[in-house]
């Protein structure tokens, strides 16, 4: 039955003419944003989770940054720890030499001098974005921590890993005007037995005076034992900076690789097939012409049934 009240053929073409047009848009919209899921509307639950994963990959470039400031300090400290181990190896040779007859005790001791003032000068200037660990004074924070990772566990709580370090173990010289019990740094506080003349005494490495030991071998061949266990101490803080840098950089590759894989995670999610996304544009275009010439056949219905009432 024929109707000039209700185009039922028109009706059905123009419903499928705007089907068309409304998938066009979006497909056009992927193509230009090139996002499958750029808002809430095109898909509530893998928008939300893309966002958050978002946030997240924002947290863990900080998370870069901090461990990149950490290699900083360590590399720092571990440098000039490095030094200092040089400055009292001359300082054990320079005690080596006097074991032997005819030389000047207080001319290597001047020399000793300058070596105690390059190991000072070093410790005080190892200093990276304000920090030093290897001078402490009286009331300075005990620790220092590293912020090494960003943990989002399965009920959406947060939190931050930390990479502790407790300065005491790393300080060489204590800059506190108070002598004593105060004096921490390992050149000051760690101290060696030796024989003066008139009595055993003690002394540490940035205290040591060569004048005042007795001129027996034996005396300097204990002094010589003081300071190698120094030595040995000072190797083994800076065999511990290595290890908390090696982790410091193995934690640095994991974030990066991390950050990556969360931002393959989010494309999987959203990100639009430019080449599915094409060849459907060119399919909707086809289909949209085939739509026109539809809807227009349709309308030209009632043009016909004219024809009837002409005739």
């Amino acid at each position: 039955m024929s109707s000039i009240m209700t185009n039922t053929s028109a009706m059905t073409a123009l419903q499928a003419l705007q089907t068309t047009n409304r998938n066009i848009e979006e497909t056009q919209n992927r193509i230009s944003t090139g996002y499958r899921i750029s808002e809430a509307a095109d898909n509530a639950a893998y928008w939300s989770i893309a966002t958050t994963m978002r946030s997240d990959n924002k947290v863990l470039s900080t998370v870069q940054d901090a461990l990149g400031l950490g290699a900083g300090l360590v590399d720092t400290a571990y440098t000039a720890t490095n030094t200092v181990i040089e400055y009292v190896d001359e300082i054990k040779s320079k005690i080596a030499a006097a074991t032997q007859s005819g030389l000047d005790k207080s001319k290597i001791q001047s020399e000793i001098i300058q070596l105690i003032d390059g190991i000072r000068s070093t410790a005080t200037s190892a200093s990276y974005a304000g920090s030093n660990w290897l001078v402490t004074e009286t009331g300075a924070a005990a620790t220092q921590e590293i912020v090494s990772s960003f943990t989002r566990d399965a009920t959406g709580a947060i939190s931050l890993g930390t990479i502790t370090i407790t300065l005491a173990d790393y300080a060489l010289i204590d800059i506190t005007t108070a002598t004593g019990t105060s004096q921490v740094g390992l050149l000051e506080n760690v101290t060696f037995s030796y024989t003066p003349a008139t009595a055993t005494s003690s002394t540490s490495v940035t205290g040591f005076d060569l004048t005042a030991l007795d001129v027996t071998t034996a005396d300097l061949e204990r002094a010589l034992v003081g300071v190698d266990h120094i030595l040995g101490q000072l190797t083994k803080r800076a065999s511990d900076l290595g290890a908390i840098k090696k982790r410091i950089d193995l934690q640095t590759s994991f974030v990066d690789n991390l950050m990556d894989a969360m931002e393959r995670g989010i494309g999987q999610l959203v990100d639009a097939d430019m080449e599915e996304e094409s060849t459907r544009l060119q399919a909707l275009q086809v289909q949209q012409q085939l739509g026109i010439q539809a809807l227009s056949i349709a309308n030209s219905n009632a043009q016909m049934i004219l024809q009837l009432f002409q005739n």
